[in-house]
């Protein structure tokens, strides 16, 4: 693994446990083994290193769900997807990221909204008659989703998740 994957892996972990003000480069240097300067000679700034790690998880996040068929097949895919973050106790990236998108620098809010509207996209598909119909669905099946996550997370009980996840409000659906 080369050290800005190290850093990278680093950042999530930090960001998905105490958000993006809860880690410095000198924690990331640290986690990592190396000098704290050393990490601005891969990422200038924390914005550009959480712009990289965005980019990197919107990638992962979607190849892993790329497969799944349109409609009730795609969105169990997401939910199956959106619990894994709960595995190590932390939250979704993106979850963490809009939440405190007021006080973030622009270029972080962006990669995160690059990542929900890449998934609304992917998931409206087959969630409706019409597309609009579809993003409604989508919208309202991520905000249940992220929603979930962190009801369990902070009720300490990650199978809290999937009740409220799969507890579909929305018609038709799984």
């Amino acid at each position: 693994m080369s050290t800005a994957d190290g850093l990278l892996d680093a950042a999530e972990r930090m960001i998905r446990e105490g958000g993006y003000h809860g880690f410095s480069f000198r924690d990331l240097a640290v986690a990592v083994g190396i000098r704290s300067a050393s990490v601005h000679h891969h990422f200038p700034t924390k914005a550009a290193l959480v712009v990289a790690l965005a980019e990197r998880c919107a990638d992962r996040f979607m190849d892993t769900v790329a497969g799944s068929a349109p409609g009730p097949a795609r969105l169990a895919a997401y939910r199956a997807a959106f619990r894994q973050s709960l595995g190590g106790g932390g939250m979704c990236l993106f979850g963490v990221l809009g939440a405190e998108a007021g006080g973030l620098p622009v270029p972080v809010v962006d990669a995160a909204g690059r990542f929900f509207r890449r998934a609304i996209a992917h998931l409206a598909e087959g969630l409706g008659e019409t597309p609009a119909e579809g993003e409604r669905r989508a919208l309202a099946e991520l905000a249940r989703i992220e929603g979930a996550i962190i009801l369990a997370r902070t009720l300490r009980d990650p199978e809290l998740y999937d009740v409220a996840a799969e507890s579909s409000g929305v018609t038709g659906l799984v």
